[in-house]
């Protein structure tokens, strides 16, 4: 569960940086 969440959050901040880039 740890590594989901660990996953979640990576994934959620390479978005975050991705519509801040676009």
């Amino acid at each position: 569960m740890f590594y989901m969440d660990l996953m979640f959050s990576l994934i959620c901040m390479f978005l975050l940086i991705i519509c801040v880039l676009v």
